[in-house]
């Protein structure tokens, strides 16, 4: 089984969220976003607007696509 990446981001404001999801839906494999023990499908939108954006977001996923690591280092936490 491939090894799963985490990340730590943070999404201020809808066009972050936009930007987000579809870097997400450009990948060819899953990537999950998370909040406490909230699990969301990063690559949907209401989803992903469900959550508390007001919290650091942990970013999980299992593959390679280098325009999606670029989105989320634009939006990762220290």
């Amino acid at each position: 089984m491939l090894e799963r990446t985490e990340k730590k981001i943070k999404l201020n404001e809808i066009n972050d969220v936009k930007e987000f999801v579809q870097a997400a839906g450009s990948c060819d494999f899953d990537v999950d976003i998370s909040y406490n023990r909230v699990i969301i499908d990063a690559k949907s939108m209401l989803g992903v607007l469900s959550l508390d954006l007001t919290r650091e977001l942990t970013v999980k996923y299992g593959g390679n696509n280098m325009q999606f690591e670029n989105v989320l280092s634009k939006y990762a936490t220290a």
